[in-house]
């Protein structure tokens, strides 16, 4: 399961996962350093970051954007 960083609230990330449900996840869960946008993978028992799926979803993103600016 892929989960999306929204934002931060105090000691927990607010994510979003594939089915665009929120979930609520204590930071002392994810063992790299996470920002806004990142994508996060669940493996062995802590969320890692998973940065080619983050910038697969930032390419993806900026793609829809000049589509709708262009």
């Amino acid at each position: 399961m892929y989960l999306c960083i929204d934002r931060f609230e105090g000691d927990f990330a607010i994510c979003e996962d594939e089915n665009l449900k929120i979930v609520k996840i204590d930071r002392k869960k994810i063992k790299s350093r996470a920002k806004e946008g990142d994508v996060l993978k669940f493996n062995n028992n802590f969320y890692i970051v998973d940065f080619d799926k983050t910038e697969e979803r930032k390419t993806k993103n900026y793609k829809i954007q000049e589509k709708i600016f262009d």
